[in-house]
Parts: structure tokens; sequence; C-alpha cells
């Protein structure tokens, strides 16, 4: 009997443990979710040049919906990135649909008259561009940016939410941590005023959509 319970503990143990990483395995909300964040979506300056009448979250998600045929040839590694970085896929979309339509508007990889490289538009002054410009290794530079915006706004912002971190980190991603200074206002100086706010709309959208 005693012999028996020698052989249990070890596959009890390994069995234990492979539950722990199923569980972690696959995980996403690391940083927070979007499905949590209030948004008023995108800006009538955001809006209006894609010819729409109306502003808001409608607005983000008709934007959104016109990217998703593009967005669908990157889901697979986008999903990936985000599995393996603990960031929402969905976000990572929402981004890129904000940053390059999916890469609609780049010229050879290129957006930002020649400032912005990739689907998540990594800026060529501030960072040194990493793989090809639709490829795993660019989405994981830009979601690791993404990643150092949250930690710094979490560090800066210790007693928001980490939700409302995530948010702010998203604001700063488009226009720098020193950019946010309180949370209400933390769009204002971001491109059309609208940055976090469009991003966490439209990926709300791509998670409904399978990301």
């Amino acid at each position: 009997m005693l012999r028996k319970n020698h052989l249990m503990y070890p596959i009890l143990v390994l069995l234990g443990l492979a539950a722990l990483l199923g569980a972690s395995q696959g995980r996403t909300d690391c940083y927070g979710s979007v499905s949590r964040i209030r948004t008023s979506g995108a800006s009538c300056k955001t809006a209006k040049p894609e010819g729409l009448s109306y502003c808001g979250v409608s607005a983000s998600e008709k934007i959104a919906e016109r990217d998703l045929r593009a967005m669908n040839q990157y889901k697979s590694l986008i999903r990936r990135v985000g599995e393996n970085l603990c960031v929402e896929p969905a976000l990572i979309a929402g981004i890129i649909s904000r940053e390059s339509h999916a890469g609609k508007i780049l010229k050879n990889g290129w957006g930002d008259n020649g400032n912005g490289f990739g689907l998540m538009q990594v800026d060529k002054n501030s960072h040194k561009p990493v793989g090809q410009w639709n490829s795993e290794a660019h989405l994981r530079q830009g979601t690791n940016i993404l990643i150092s915006m949250i930690k710094t706004i979490q560090r800066k912002f210790p007693s928001w939410t980490k939700d409302q971190q995530l948010k702010g980190g998203i604001s700063a991603y488009n226009a720098g941590a020193g950019n946010v200074r309180s949370y209400d206002r933390m769009d204002i100086g971001t491109t059309h005023n609208d940055y976090s706010n469009d991003v966490v709309a439209r990926a709300r959208y791509y998670k409904r959509h399978g990301y």
C-alpha cells in the first residue's frame, strides 16, 4: 500500500502541474480587458475622413467592419501573438485597424509619410523596426511596445484599476505616456483626440468576431 502511494504522488504532482498550465495557457487578460472599458468611440474628426456622417462607437464599429476582411488574413498571427504575450488579440486588431486599416493604406509596408512601419505602425524615429511589415515578428514588437506603455501607466497611476491602466496604455501607444495626465482627458493630445476610445470600440467589435 505504501509503495502505491509513493508511485501515486509524482503522478498527482504532474496532474496538478498540467492543470495549472492548462489554466494559464492561452490567457490574454494579464493587462485588463477591453470588454470592461467604457468608451465614447471615434470622434467626428476620425469618422468624417472615412466618409461617415456619424461619430461615436457606431462609427468605430463601421470602420472596423470595413477592415475585417483584410484583418482576417492576419487572424492566426494576431491570436498567436496575443496568447504568447497575454494581451487580448482583439486589442491588437483594434490598433491595427486604427493604425493601418489592416495594411490597406500602407505603401510597401510604410505609412505616416514614411515614418510608421507595418500593420501596427512602429515609429522608426523611436524604435528600430523588426521583421517584415506584416510578420509575426512585427506584431510582437508592436505589442511589446504597447505592453511597455501599459507598464509605464501602471507605475504612473498605481491607484487606477487594471482596465483604466490598460486604456491609458493604449492612449500612450499613440502620444506617449507623458501625454496621459488624467483618466477622463487621456485622449486629449492624441491623433483626433480619440485614440484609446476609438481603438477600444474597434477592439470590442473584433472580439465579437473571434479575435
